[in-house]
């Protein structure tokens, strides 16, 4: 193991006889020359007290992870075993990985909400399912590795129905409330899970009626236990809590989503608890661990925030989705079982390994003489936890917001340790080091214990560094055998859903970015399509961005340019009914609205079109085909080089469409509107 240097220092006052002062005669040129030595002798220690005695500072509640907004564990689901395990390990498991405090998931709203669609419980207002999605699996998983862990829910969308037909969820709050509230009552009754807290997502406007009414609707079914996380955007609700006594008992926690380490007067004067309840969605390199350093620490020195939650968990959806990449770590081939421990799940371990919620921080908390920042801990039974980062300003850029310009250097740094801390003789020391310019970065690394025989250390502290000295001594670095080799998307695909008992409500692979496709059982059809994937909205969801006005569900290479998508495709509305197949899909997430490509339709009124978009203004050719309502079809679109062509039930439909963009995309299938809609067979054969 390596070792610290450690140096125990007499804290005294310099004195003239450090700096050689002959022949000066001025005491200003005296006072001048002894400042200088202390900034430019190196071998100088600033102290800083880690003391009990004089009082704690606030609760903290935990580092979490969140799963949704959108979509952002599909894929993680279709990994076979044992690398799901292994995923799910890294994540949650105790003393193993980023043994995370809490986990935040989207509670479904058949709307786009960043990388795609998920599913909700109630698709229509006599419609309930509690087995939609991933999101139970996903919480199941994580309890069943850290059965403390706290479980919150957030809606950024809804079912059209909610809204009565405006797209805005609030108008009736007593529909919208019993929604989410029958949520977390199916978690517990189909689940056995119980989530702690709800948020109330809504940037634009926080809505206190609602609040208030959400508050009365979980109290009367006995969820008194679940605190409301409000308004999970920004700091304006503290003004309203300040004031009205009946929303001030409504509230538990304030939350902000990317405050930038700081707060506001009002949230401090609520004296709630203060969490950023939405932070990091930055680029999971090493400059986004240092993003995440920083912030773990500063968001409680700067703003007494006690709870930081990472958007998002895993990056487990398309990379060529918006904000590839942004998670704790990378898990987005099932197909080859690939997936990376990326650096922020082991400076999430600094943390969480040796704390737990309920601990208190120590008022004795701040930021370093020459940059960084340091916090301490204690579960108030002698244990304590410090954290130290010296994250610089250019390896430490989250996406947002801005960050303004400070400096970092090299330094030395005692600690002194005073109240019920002054008789611990040993510290556990973890360590990690970006190393930059090396390029070769140590994270999380076990050095040799440190002894101390009168109550202080000092520490060495180089530029980009996390330090952990804990008396916990549980800590671990978890590893698992090398994941198989990254590998592209297979160029031969093939899937047709025949499966009787699904574990999840959608086929593998496949990532809705507007609509929700599910597997359905066609007990009408006696024939070969029993088993088939249908697009089941029929009303256009409350969205969260401007989702597309067709449905539509990509899945494959990115990078794919000629190859033929062939699938069996089923309109289920008479004359206005219409589906597609497509390939070089270009766009998804909260741009799937303006996504072009090559779009195959055929239309319950016997027509076809070929379209360069799937708004399907761009027409390339259109014409008679005969397809109908309730009569399966069979769509081939093959693209090659600049031309395109397709087949309808095995015959030349169309031929020697020209395109000129975009040269590559996804594979995907979709219907003309919010409309029942089913597809079978479906298969890819790529160059």
């Amino acid at each position: 193991m390596n070792h610290v240097t450690v140096r125990h220092v007499t804290h005294s006052a310099f004195t003239a006889d450090r700096v050689c002062l002959t022949g000066m005669e001025h005491r200003e040129t005296v006072f001048i020359l002894l400042l200088l030595s202390l900034f430019l002798d190196t071998s100088t220690s600033q102290s800083y007290v880690l003391d009990d005695k004089i009082g704690l500072g606030r609760v903290f509640d935990g580092i979490g992870g969140l799963s949704g907004g959108g979509a952002t564990t599909r894929l993680l689901v279709n990994y076979a075993e044992p690398y799901r395990s292994q995923i799910l390990d890294y994540l949650f498991k105790p003393n193993f990985g980023a043994s995370l405090h809490i986990l935040k998931v989207e509670i479904g709203g058949d709307a786009q909400t960043t990388d795609g669609t998920e599913p909700s419980h109630m698709h229509y207002e006599n419609d309930e399912n509690y087995f939609r999605g991933y999101e139970w699996w996903l919480m199941k998983e994580a309890k069943k590795r850290n059965p403390d862990i706290t479980l919150i829910g957030l809606p950024w969308a809804f079912p059209g129905w909610v809204g009565h037909g405006k797209n805005w969820p609030y108008d009736f709050p007593d529909i919208t409330a019993a929604y989410v509230v029958n949520w977390i009552l199916g978690a517990k009754q189909y689940h056995d899970l119980d989530i702690q807290y709800v948020g109330i997502w809504n940037e634009r406007n926080f809505d206190s009626k609602y609040i208030k009414v959400l508050r009365d609707t979980l109290d009367k079914v006995g969820l008194t236990d679940v605190g409301i996380i409000a308004a999970d955007g920004d700091w304006s609700i503290a003004d309203s809590v300040i004031v009205d006594p009946y929303l001030n008992d409504a509230v538990k926690v304030i939350g902000a989503h990317y405050p930038g380490t700081t707060t506001v007067a009002g949230a401090l004067k609520t004296q709630k608890k203060l969490w950023s309840s939405e932070d990091y969605s930055t680029f999971n390199n090493e400059v986004g661990g240092g993003c995440w350093a920083r912030i773990l620490n500063q968001n409680y020195v700067n703003g007494l925030m006690t709870s930081t939650i990472s958007w998002n968990l895993v990056a487990s959806y398309y990379d060529d989705l918006p904000f590839g990449r942004d998670g704790l770590m990378t898990a987005e081939e099932p197909w080859s079982g690939n997936y990376v421990v990326e650096s922020p799940i082991w400076i999430t371990a600094h943390t969480t390994q040796f704390t737990q919620p309920g601990w208190t921080y120590l008022q004795t908390v701040g930021h370093l003489a020459q940059g960084g920042s340091y916090v301490a801990l204690t579960d108030g039974k002698g244990n304590l936890t410090v954290v130290i980062e010296t994250m610089s300003h250019d390896h430490s850029v989250c996406i947002r917001p801005p960050l303004p310009p400070f400096n970092v250097t090299s330094q030395n740094a005692t600690f002194q340790l005073k109240g019920s801390f002054v008789s611990i003789k040993e510290l556990q020391v973890w360590r990690s080091r970006f190393n930059f310019e090396t390029k070769k970065p140590a994270f999380f690394e076990k050095l040799t214990p440190l002894k101390l025989s009168d109550g202080s250390f000092t520490l060495n502290l180089a530029v980009d560094e996390v330090y952990t000295l804990t008396t916990i001594t549980t800590g671990q670095k978890g590893s698992y055998p090398e994941p198989p080799a990254s590998a592209h998307f297979p160029k031969v695909y093939k899937d047709d859903f025949n499966i009787r008992n699904p574990p999840f409500s959608e086929a593998p692979d496949f990532a809705d970015q507007t609509g929700v496709f599910e597997y359905y059982v066609n007990l009408t059809d006696p024939g070969p399509h029993v088993f088939t994937l249908r697009q089941v909205l029929t009303q256009r969801p409350i969205t969260w961005v401007t989702d597309a006005d067709q449905t539509i569900s990509v899945i494959g290479d990115y990078q794919w340019q000629n190859l033929t998508v062939t699938c069996d495709v089923f309109m289920e509305t008479v004359k206005t009914g219409g589906v597609f197949i497509a390939a070089r899909v270009d766009k998804g997430g909260g741009s799937i609205r303006t996504a072009a490509g090559i779009f195959y339709w055929v239309f319950a009124d016997g027509s076809f079109k070929v379209t360069n978009d799937l708004a399907g203004q761009t027409v390339l050719a259109k014409g008679e085909s005969g397809t109908r309502a309730f009569g399966w079809h069979t769509l081939t679109l093959t693209i090659k080089g600049g031309y395109a062509s397709g087949l309808l039930n095995g015959y030349t439909l169309w031929k020697y469409a020209t395109l000129e963009s975009p040269k590559n995309g996804w594979a995907a299938i979709g219907t003309h509107s919010f409309e029942l809609a089913q597809f079978d067979n479906f298969a890819v054969e790529a160059e």
